[in-house]
């Protein structure tokens, strides 16, 4: 429940170069930490759990958008969970690098930005300082959602 709203199956990669100081997971730092597994067996884990929406963390799973796009697009086509993802990178590189912007258009909500720990602030919902965002990548949220979010209008 701390990786989204309700239930959530977590996947969590290894690899990340932001190295926000403070971070609260700097051992998924390493690419090469972690147990490696296939998109296929990731997928029967989600689908067991017919409560749970998914998370995507890490590290960042940006660093490895070719397996974590093709997982989030079978997530897409073979159930209807909402899929969130936490990212050091911002909305905006995102969608300037062609390669990364792939995944976009399978997540419901990214939550964007390096953890800052100057700016540290245990009040906020699902993210650790004020400069991250939690963006819902293809409109208004739901009325009851969570305050203080940006929503996009649908992306093409």
């Amino acid at each position: 429940m701390a990786d989204g709203p309700g239930l959530r199956t977590s996947i969590y990669c290894a690899g990340c170069k932001h190295a926000c100081k403070g971070c609260h997971n700097p051992q998924s730092w390493d690419f090469k930490a972690g147990k490696e597994m296939d998109v296929e067996e990731l997928l029967d884990i989600i689908k067991a759990d017919d409560l749970s929406d998914v998370t995507f963390s890490g590290g960042d799973p940006f660093y490895q958008v070719e397996a974590f796009t093709q997982l989030a697009r079978r997530i897409k086509e073979e159930t209807t969970k909402t899929i969130w993802c936490w990212t050091g990178f911002t909305l905006e590189e995102i969608q300037a690098d062609a390669h990364l912007a792939q995944m976009l258009p399978y997540l419901d909500v990214l939550v964007d930005g390096p953890f800052i720990l100057e700016q540290r602030d245990t009040d906020l919902l699902f993210r650790g300082s004020p400069n991250q965002r939690i963006i819902y990548l293809h409109g208004a949220p739901p009325e009851d959602i969570i305050p203080g979010t940006v929503a996009l209008e649908p992306l093409r």
